[in-house]
């Protein structure tokens, strides 16, 4: 790239706890295991932190997020936004807190003047929420490649290139929540209850107290 080189962060959001929320965290994981990047490249887990993220969207000028959105499309559907149109579908329908939490931070950002020159959303439609404890579903465990592409090429464009990286990556998150290591060690369904506190879920044949 000409000139300086530009402040790129590449963000993941959502909740490794609820299934297909964890889609953003877990792009940007795989990112960080198999890439190094130039300086000025960051790689960011963001979780639900919300308006805490407010800080380093401000620091960048270019922004890329991965995250599970509802398009209200299939599930497992890819699907691309730029720029202005980011914030609409960040809130378009409230799916969970972090979401309409990031709208706020780009919203943030503007007002203060400090906003990301170009934006880039690589969404998928999410196949299952409703499972405390799960994993990616099939159709949006197979988008995380194609995410993975479309952003190396966004970056490519800009001359910014991701390379092989050789030894173990300085984590962005606990070492429980890898991947690997959190689908290995989740216990069984009989065992954990997926979908809420089973003491105050209406059950067939009970009658409440």
């Amino acid at each position: 790239m000409t000139g300086s080189s530009p402040n790129i962060l590449i963000l993941g959001i959502g909740n490794l706890l609820w299934a297909d929320e964890g889609f953003g965290v877990r792009c940007v994981e795989l990112l960080n295991e198999r890439y190094r990047f130039p300086d000025g490249v960051r790689l960011m887990d963001g979780g639900t932190q919300g308006i805490y993220l407010v800080q380093h969207v401000q620091q960048a000028d270019c922004l890329i997020v991965f995250d599970a959105v509802d398009y209200g499309l299939a599930p497992g559907t890819l699907k691309v936004v730029r720029d202005d149109e980011v914030p609409r579908f960040m809130g378009a329908k409230r799916m969970s807190l972090h979401q309409t939490g990031f709208q706020d931070v780009l919203a943030l950002a503007a007002f203060t003047g400090a906003y990301p020159r170009e934006l880039l959303l690589v969404g998928v439609q999410p196949a299952e929420l409703e499972d405390f404890g799960g994993s990616l579903r099939e159709p949006v465990r197979a988008q995380l490649e194609p995410a993975l592409a479309i952003a190396l090429a966004f970056l490519a464009e800009r001359g910014v290139l991701a390379m092989p990286r050789e030894g173990d990556a300085e984590q962005l998150a606990p070492a429980q929540l890898a991947l690997g290591r959190y689908e290995a060690e989740r216990p069984a369904e009989e065992l954990a209850y997926r979908h809420g506190d089973i003491r105050f879920i209406a059950q067939p044949g009970r009658e409440d107290d």
